[in-house]
């Protein structure tokens, strides 16, 4: 289905989330159906639009436009709890990124979404990559460091990185 997506500056959240939310005629801008998604740092989800011209660009706040009567003919097939996996070309961590300086416990957003899909992986995480740095991350890079001979403090920091291959 064609689809528009989020702007540079707003962009749709990549990683592995559920729908949490259905709803039908949600408000105008969300066209006919809503499915929301679990992302926790922000309310997205696939939807309608009232903007047809826009399917095809990037065009959205960060959510999923797709033409109302799409979004209809899928919203029956899809029910709750399913998995929607975003993806950039077929990767949720890009080739390469600018990290923030320290991520750790407690941080949550797309950046952590990229830490937790490199090491699932190399399985090192078993859990879905949902953008919240929790005590399963912090395990991860705790045993990630511990396998590559870096400092063990289970936060990210530029050694880490470099050894993940995330930063040159």
């Amino acid at each position: 289905y064609p689809v528009a997506v989020g702007k540079a500056s707003t962009p749709t959240p990549l990683g592995e989330w559920k729908i949490i939310h259905k709803a039908l005629n949600w408000g105008g801008g969300f066209g006919t159906r809503w499915m929301g998604l679990n992302v926790p740092w922000g309310i997205y989800g696939i939807h309608g639009t009232n903007k047809p011209g826009s399917i095809g660009t990037y065009a959205s706040h960060g959510c999923i436009r797709m033409f109302n009567g799409d979004v209809e003919k899928l919203y029956p097939m899809i029910p709750w709890g399913t998995t929607v996996r975003i993806v950039n070309n077929g990767r949720i961590v890009p080739e390469y990124f600018t990290p923030p300086p320290s991520m750790k416990k407690g941080s949550s957003g797309q950046k952590v979404v990229y830490v937790q899909s490199r090491l699932k992986e190399l399985g090192m995480v078993f859990d879905a990559a949902d953008g919240r740095y929790g005590p399963m991350t912090e395990f991860a890079v705790k045993y990630y460091q511990a396998w590559h001979g870096l400092p063990i403090t289970g936060e990210m920091d530029e050694a880490t990185y470099r050894s993940l291959g995330m930063i040159k």
